[in-house]
């Protein structure tokens, strides 16, 4: 259903300015929210924002009057596609954000949609209770979405689903009437019945519809096993009918289990009160059962489910092989034994380690009676994060699959009795056989549903039917074994056209008059749940769709090019989460909350224009140049996306194609050229600082330049770095023999801002034993890269690699301060050397190291010791560069300053600094780049205490903390010297 009066702009402009929010219609916003996470993409008329109760209100008026439709998205990570519709899609994520009244004694909180999972379970694990359904998505998967869906998690075979957990709902309805659903005694349900408004009429229906023997028999006959919890075929009348209504001994009856899993197509929600769980005992362990075949792993979950387990999750070989490719994830495979065709994650809790490991022992013995796996390391309770990181990845990891064959999210929903799980999972991968799949299998075996998906090139129409005929036969076989066709996914427009065959046709028909009583008008995201069009339309390409071949100065070629990189992002939406959550990924999302601002939305932005592109130059549109305009290149997403959507380089990339049109700004020249810039002031240092510093001259340089009035200039040394070393670095004492030998690369910032940090990290490897050698080399064009300017940036990068390749080996490393500088060997010249230079950046990349990882080696290989330096303690905090984050690790440095016996070292939880390079200088840039260092940084610096120590490896960081907090940080290798005995 679309608009269909001509005069659309006028009635959308009017509309607009009567919502307290936003609404929006430009192309820009209409892609980003064009698709979610699922196959399918539908451009929406317009894009909501809706600020108060009353939008809302005004919303389902307006397209009630007007012939349209509404579509309530969250965090807009639905994999069936309930997200995606020709309407107004309304998002309520930027400010339906309020955790609103909290009992703790009766267990319960009512929050508005918009509250992150995780989020709420902070905000309530000081007081000893969570909400417990916990899904892969849940530090950006909302309630309200978690309620649409009737999201389930790894552990409801404990706790449950969202429905069991959902007390009240406060919805508006199709006719713009509000009510609250909750409870309702035999009384109260009759009171109800006789108000003369829709309520009303919804009490009434649902009394005629379910008084009915024949359709209750039918209900019995038809829908899913009641012994598998995760039911969401279609709408949730079993569980209504189970209600004392209409069961002798039943539970009060509640309309909230109706609009549980309704996807929104009923109601539409501005409030949520649910049930609470006290937090699970402390410790957890975790079995990871290793396994030869996938039939095994299956039975192994049924033994499972006969222990005390809080948790019974798969992992296949397709999944684990995903897993050794990704920067972020490799990390987490320390306890994977050979090479297994699968795993099964089996989680025990206890109020002590003792306790926990005595029940996964007993699961062990029992598996190993049972003939079932070949290894079962126990994971203890400090790793068991990292563990569950990597089974969490998994939705991700799959869009790392290389070209366009995919794995599809079409058959992966499926819940049957745990008991027929093996007997089923076998049967389906006979009928998959016959399609030449080898699918992959993971997820919630102890729950009875495993998460299989086909390798499908959804690009081909002969692909496209099969996703149609691989969906079809999965379907027939869940009805053999009377399951459920979706378990926590949802029905959505994937798996809705087979609900007549799952339910019968009767049952069909009294789910139709279900959602047409509910809404007449069908405003709510129609098209989803009943009377969908077919599931292999509206896909997110058309069929023998070309793929455009955009020429790229850097290699996108790893990728298949940098459209294909835009298209690895699936949508799941890992780049929305907020600054609790840790690492790095995406700083300007967790300011703004602007779906635009997410590598998501940047991703999605660059696949809809270079797609659809019919310019000259394919980069030459202004949606995404606005997209990316907040992009801070913090590479957050190299290594935190599951599918390593590389933004940054497509952001290099992007601006260098652009400019080739419009021409390169005076401001980003200045940036790209500032080691020039700087050889230049270094002639007269004094007047370059005083022109910088002074109000006038410096206040001119930034107006022109629109640097923010409130930064402060980087100052000029008054020596250079390599005129320093080469003057002085023969008269240093140094302790012999010499253990190593080094190469120090003399980056930009480091030679002519921060001269002193360079001196100090020379003398302290000469006092440590190390040989400094430093050689005549171009900058890292590090800068160069960051504006777009990629000649440049190649110039710089091909010198480099011509230097150092016959130089640099294992023995002999290439080391370097600034980590920004010293990673571009590692990150981006192998992708813009040419072909020539290619095989020696490797080699480089390979053995060019940060300054703390070749002291933290040097430690670990026994050569620095602790005896050297100072027993004075100190307290330290540590904010770690991006970079390193990203291509390196922090653990380094944390090992090089924790060295000194009584030196306490705390990571602040930090993401980006929010300076990011130049970014943070740019005036129009100046407020967000403030805004990110609140959000964690400048109040963890602000608390410490005046003898805490504030380091910060980057030099933008250390300028970004001074500039929000006053407080000086110091680069690692200053605290090392000074510790030095």
């Amino acid at each position: 259903m679309t608009l269909t009066k001509p005069n659309l702009l006028p009635l959308l402009e009017n509309l607009a300015t009567q919502l307290e929010g936003e609404l929006k219609f430009d192309s820009l916003t209409k892609t980003l929210y064009a698709t979610d996470a699922s196959v399918y993409r539908e451009i929406p008329l317009a894009v909501a924002f809706p600020k108060s109760e009353s939008d809302i209100q005004k919303l389902i008026l307006f397209a009630s009057q007007n012939k349209t439709s509404l579509i309530p998205r969250t965090a807009g990570t639905s994999l069936a596609g309930q997200c995606v519709g020709n309407g107004i899609v309304v998002d309520v994520a930027r400010n339906f954000t309020k955790i609103l009244e909290f009992n703790k004694e009766e267990k319960w909180v009512r929050v508005q949609p918009g509250v992150v999972r995780d989020e709420l379970n902070q905000f309530l694990k000081p007081h000893g209770l969570f909400f417990s359904p916990i899904t892969s998505t849940a530090n950006r998967a909302m309630i309200g979405g978690m309620v649409g869906n009737n999201s389930c998690g790894t552990t409801s075979i404990v706790y449950g689903t969202t429905r069991d957990k959902v007390i009240e709902l406060k919805v508006f309805l199709s006719d713009g009437s509000q009510v609250v659903f909750g409870e309702l005694s035999q009384a109260e349900f009759e009171a109800k019945c006789h108000y003369e408004t829709l309520e009303g009429q919804l009490y009434r229906q649902v009394r005629q519809e379910l008084s009915n023997p024949e359709n209750q028999k039918n209900i019995e006959e038809q829908f899913p096993k009641k012994t598998i919890h995760r039911r969401n075929t279609g709408y949730a009348v079993d569980v209504l009918l189970e209600s004392e209504i209409f069961t002798e001994g039943g539970g009060k009856f509640n309309f909230c289990k109706l609009l549980a899993g309704s996807e929104g197509t009923l109601a539409f929600t501005t409030e949520i009160k649910i049930l609470l769980d006290p937090v699970p005992d402390p410790l957890e362990i975790v079995v990871a059962a290793h396994f030869e075949s996938i039939h095994q792993s299956m039975k192994a979950a049924q033994v499972a489910m006969k222990h005390p387990a809080t948790a019974v999750e798969l992992m296949d070989k397709i999944i684990l092989d995903c897993t050794k490719e990704s920067i972020e994830y490799s990390k987490n495979r320390y306890f994977v034994e050979g090479d297994p065709m699968a795993l099964l994650m089996i989680e025990f809790t206890g109020k002590t380690e003792v306790e926990a490991r005595e029940k996964g022992d007993k699961l062990i013995a029992d598996l190993k009676a049972a003939g079932l796996g070949y290894a079962y390391p126990v994971i203890g309770p400090d790793l068991t994060k990292s563990a569950w990181a990597l089974r969490s990845a998994g939705l991700g990891l799959l869009a790392n699959i290389p070209g366009d064959p995919k794995a599809v999210a079409c058959i992966e929903d499926t819940a049957v009795d745990i008991d027929d799980l093996a007997d089923y999972i076998d049967e389906l991968d006979e009928i998959l056989k016959g399609f030449n799949q080898n699918p992959v299998h993971y997820a919630h075996a102890g729950a009875g549903e495993i998460h299989m998906r086909p390798i499908l090139d959804l690009k081909k129409k002969a692909d496209q039917e099969e996703f149609y005929r691989i969906s079809e036969a999965s379907a027939k076989l869940v009805k053999k074994y009377n399951g459920s066709l979706s378990g926590e996914h949802g029905d959505g427009r994937v798996r809705a056209p087979f609900i007549p065959m799952m339910v019968g046709e009767e049952n069909y028909q009294l789910l139709r008059r279900v959602k047409y009583t509910w809404d007449p008008d069908n405003i709510f995201n129609p098209g989803k749940i009943v009377d969908t069009a077919p599931m292999n339309t509206s896909l997110r390409y058309e069929a023998e769709m070309v793929t455009p071949e955009q020429h790229t100065l850097m290699d996108f070629s790893a990728a298949g090019g940098i459209l294909r990189l835009a298209e690895k992002c699936n949508g799941s939406g890992d780049c929305r989460k907020l600054p609790a959550s840790g690492g790095t990924m995406c700083p300007s999302y967790q300011a703004t909350r602007n779906e635009k601002d997410t590598t998501r939305g940047r991703a999605n932005t660059l696949r809809e224009f270079l797609t659809l592109d019919k310019k000259e130059n394919a980069f030459d549109h202004p949606e995404i140049k606005e997209a990316l305009d907040l992009c801070l290149s913090c590479k957050g997403c190299t290594a935190e996306c599951p599918s390593n959507v590389d933004m940054a380089s497509m952001k290099a990339e992007f601006l260098y194609q652009y400019q080739k049109t419009h021409g390169v700004p005076l401001r980003s020249k200045a940036f790209a050229h500032i080691n020039e810039l700087n050889g230049l002031a270094a002639i007269l240092p004094g007047l370059a600082n005083f022109t910088l510093s002074n109000g006038i001259t410096g206040g001119l340089m930034k107006s022109v330049l629109g640097v923010a009035p409130k930064r402060n200039l980087p100052e000029i040394s008054k020596v250079s770095l390599r005129k320093w070393y080469k003057n002085n670095y023969n008269k240093l004492p140094g302790k012999t023999p010499v253990i190593k030998s080094l190469y120090l690369f003399i980056d930009e910032f480091t030679n002519h801002n921060d001269t002193q940090i360079g001196i100090t990290a020379i003398k302290l490897f000469k006092k440590l034993g190390y040989e400094v050698k430093v050689v005549d080399h171009e900058e890292s064009g590090r800068s160069a890269l960051s504006k777009g300017l990629l000649e440049k940036a190649k110039k710089h990068a091909e010198a480099n690699v011509r230097v150092f390749q016959d130089i640099i080996d294992g023995d002999h490393p290439l080391v370097g301060i600034e980590p920004s500088a010293i990673l571009s060997f590692r990150d981006e010249y192998p992708r813009i050397v040419g072909k020539d230079l290619v095989e020696g950046a490797k080699k480089l990349k390979f053995h060019t190291q940060t300054i703390e990882e070749f002291i933290g080696k040097e430690i670990a290989a026994g050569n620095i010791k602790s005896e050297s330096f100072t027993e004075e303690t100190k307290k330290i905090k540590l904010h770690g560069h991006c970079h390193q984050k990203a291509l390196s690790s922090m653990t380094w440095t944390q090992k090089m300053l924790s060295l000194p016996r009584n030196f306490s070292v705390e990571t602040i939880p930090s993401g980006c600094c929010g300076m990011a390079g130049s970014f943070g200088y740019e005036s129009e840039h100046y407020d967000i780049s403030m805004q990110i260092g609140e959000m964690v940084l400048f109040p963890a610096v602000r608390k410490a205490e005046e003898t805490t120590l504030i380091v910060a490896p980057g030099t933008s960081c250390r300028h970004q903390i001074a500039d929000g907090t006053g407080r000086k940080a110091k680069h690692p290798v200053e605290v090392m010297w000074e510790a030095l005995k």
